[in-house]
């Protein structure tokens, strides 16, 4: 089961049931049950598939897929990311920081993973809105990422589509930097649905594919699978969740294993898309800030 925030044209925005085969979304009646009122509680809930079963309104008609739009499918939780999770990720960070190359080599493979917080609802774009380029950065690029959905209870209820923008110049040139080189306006993408985690993952089956387009034809493509990730989804929500508390849950982006060449950079005016199998695409168009 899919669930999303869409948003109809007079500019309401409803939880719904999306069905992806039958070109439909179903809106849930959110009034129905005390403190029950948002995407959030229905994923923080024991039975999120079965709540979202049961609240589908019987009033409203399914809709079909492109009467609506889908939005970020956030509410309260925070946003946190992993890094150095797969081979080629290590690779591309050692390659962009000489000075801190071992570093990056040494997290690849111990035991404690590199942890960041990447921001609020606020810092995050959704389905079709814009993700940015640093106005300070000369080497910018996207990073498509298989991203959980975290309840209270530091489980894992759901799967999205990440894309953790990264300035490789500014963290390249010092580690310190990083909340600078990741942490920004419009440096999260977040969408389009949440895959609910009610069946076990095939990994080597689960499929991520980036695209960049510049003036209509494709630049960028690139593919891996999460049978390349060096450590299991829940050893990353386990250290995550160590000393820390999310009452309002967390989205985690596992890390990336794609990287596009070093002499690749995002320009303003470019597309991203991320596919991830089971759950859609991610697109995004780029700007870049101004200083």
């Amino acid at each position: 089961m899919k669930l999303a925030k869409v948003r109809f044209a007079d500019g309401t925005v409803r939880v719904a049931v999306v069905d992806t085969d039958a070109n439909e979304a179903r809106v849930l009646d959110l009034m129905q049950i005390e403190n029950c009122h948002s995407l959030a509680d229905v994923l923080h809930s024991s039975d999120p598939a079965g709540l979202a079963n049961f609240l589908i309104d019987p009033n409203v008609t399914p809709l079909e897929l492109s009467s609506v739009s889908c939005v970020a499918p956030i509410n309260r939780q925070e946003v946190w990311a992993a890094g150095v999770t797969y081979k080629r990720s290590q690779t591309a960070r050692m390659e962009e920081s000489e000075s801190a190359a071992t570093h990056y080599d040494h997290v690849y493979s111990a035991a404690r993973p590199e942890l960041f917080f990447k921001g609020m609802a606020n810092r995050v774009s959704g389905p079709h809105e814009p993700v940015r380029v640093r106005a300070d950065s000369q080497w910018s690029v996207p990073e498509p990422e298989f991203t959980l959905a975290i309840n209270p209870d530091k489980k894992i209820v759901g799967y999205t589509i990440g894309n953790d923008m990264s300035a490789r110049d500014i963290e390249g040139e010092n580690p310190l930097y990083l909340p600078q080189a990741k942490v920004y306006r419009q440096s999260c993408g977040l969408g389009p649905v949440v895959l609910l985690a009610n069946e076990p993952l095939v990994l080597e089956k689960t499929h991520i594919t980036l695209t960049i387009r510049r003036d209509g034809r494709d630049v960028f493509q690139d593919d891996t699978s999460l049978d390349q990730l060096n450590r299991t989804l829940e050893e990353l929500v386990d250290w995550l969740g160590r000393d820390n508390d999310f009452p309002n849950g967390a989205f985690l982006l596992t890390g990336t294993g794609i990287v596009p060449p070093d002499e690749f950079t995002l320009e303003d005016g470019d597309h991203v898309s991320i596919e991830v199998t089971g759950i859609g695409t991610l697109e995004n168009p780029v700007v870049k800030g101004n200083r």
